[in-house]
């Protein structure tokens, strides 16, 4: 490895002009693809990855800084997949060792199936799925610690029902098709719905409209979603409209079956037939359900696709991202003031505080900025993220009388063409370490 070069194909990476956070591996998504994809051939078995962590291990170098930092960042990817192989793999063993303790305490015990997958086989195969797998959960439920765990009951039941697959060409649609049942399960259980925020007494929200509250949304790391083929540019598309946060607050109104049926036929590609046979629908219920769910769909998304489909952000929405931290580090309330909107907007999920207009928010958060203020939350810092698509800031605060700066709040932002920021969401901290961002500073 060289520094500044490409991990891939190790051509010089582009300038990050002052830009903190996080340097990039890879010069483009082309190279990031063709990393994921030799990442996922050296990983198709627990042998091919644990040779490959070996591998980077001898080629890890002290000097200089970024070589270092680079082939860490690498081998650290590598060894999280391996983790995650491994804890499959124990889970589906304690399952087996249960069904067996199980089978043996019955009266009737129950038939052994025999599979051609061990434990590690199975692990790895799943783990080759398991960010698209995880995206889609994240698209039924809009929350990104219940795609996790419902990632983990997938698989589980993935295993218990191992004698069922009928080989790796299927394991894709053999795994939606368990994963989406499981985040209907989910759904039947805790029966949450969208609501609309309620005006607090003694606060100025402004005079617009009241959003639409879901306390249960949660934003969702562009580092952790899988990469589009580069032949595909349709793909990668879909993909960014389908996770915007405005559309996935939008898709919480929809019930259950509805959404699982657009989601399988809009944005998975697959056939009615096929999403008939995943939900144990006849295929005209599959079709009549789509049909309601499409116009309910559109009525709870803005009226222009700009105002909600994001775009790769441009330079000069990064600059304004730049103006936005320095801001709020130097305190500089007119410097705040004149980068957003006149009708920028700010919720802050689960909370209840929600604000329309500039001078609403400013209200709000202005007197936690001020020194002089009994209100004084303390001084800020930030890095960038990306979430969702969309350009993101990590708060971290230093409260008077201390000395480090803690994780506060993830900032997601969406911006009104290149200058002004037209919406915040703001985020609790404990997502961090899922952005690569670390708790304290």
């Amino acid at each position: 490895m060289v520094a500044q070069v490409c991990a891939s194909c190790g051509k010089p990476l582009p300038a990050r002009a002052g830009r903190t956070g996080r340097s990039s591996v890879y010069c483009s998504a082309a190279c990031r693809q063709k990393a994921y994809r030799g990442r996922q051939q050296a990983g198709a078995s627990v042998n091919g990855l644990i040779e490959d962590i070996g591998r980077r291990v001898k080629e890890l170098v002290p000097q200089p800084a970024s070589v270092l930092y680079s082939g860490v960042t690498e081998l650290s990817a590598s060894v999280a997949q391996l983790r995650r192989i491994a804890r499959v793999a124990r889970d589906s063993a304690n399952d087996s060792v249960t069904q067996a303790s199980a089978g043996q305490a019955s009266a009737t015990p129950a038939p052994v199936t025999k599979s051609l997958l061990t434990e590690a086989d199975f692990a790895a195969l799943t783990e080759s799925h398991r960010r698209e797998i995880q995206v889609h959960c994240y698209r039924m439920t809009g929350s990104y610690d219940d795609a996790e765990d419902l990632v983990q009951e997938t698989f589980l039941r993935a295993w218990r029902a191992r004698d069922a697959f009928e080989g790796r060409a299927g394991a894709r649609t053999w795994l939606y098709r368990i994963a989406t049942n499981a985040c209907l399960d989910f759904q039947r259980r805790t029966a949450r719905r969208p609501q609309r925020y309620e005006p607090l007494p003694g606060m100025n929200h402004g005079t617009g409209e009241a959003p639409a509250r879901v306390t249960w949304l949660q934003p969702y790391p562009d580092d952790e979603l899988p990469t589009a083929e580069k032949d595909r540019p349709d793909v990668a598309a879909v993909s960014r409209e389908t996770l915007e946060l405005v559309f996935l607050a939008a898709i919480q109104h929809l019930p259950p079956r509805q959404r699982a049926v657009l989601i399988l036929r809009d944005v998975l590609g697959l056939t009615a037939a096929e999403t008939a046979e995943a939900l144990d629908l006849t295929v005209a219920s599959a079709n009549s359900a789509l049909q309601r769910a499409r116009p309910t769909l559109r009525d709870r998304l803005p009226g222009q696709r700009a105002d909600w489909s994001p775009a790769e952000p441009t330079d000069a929405q990064r600059a304004v991202l730049q103006r936005y931290m320095t801001a709020v580090e130097h305190l500089d309330f007119a410097a705040m003031t004149d980068l957003l909107s006149k009708d920028v907007t700010l919720t802050m999920p689960p909370n209840p505080f929600w604000f329309t207009g500039r001078d609403a928010l400013l209200e709000f958060v202005l007197p936690n900025l001020d020194p002089a203020s009994p209100a004084f939350l303390g001084h800020w810092r930030h890095l960038p993220a990306r979430a969702n698509g969309r350009l993101a800031a990590g708060g971290y605060v230093r409260r008077p009388g201390t000395n480090v700066y803690r994780a506060q709040v993830l900032d997601v932002l969406r911006f009104d063409g290149d200058d002004r920021v037209v919406e915040i969401m703001s985020f609790e901290p404990h997502l961090f370490p899922a952005f690569g961002l670390p708790l304290r500073l």
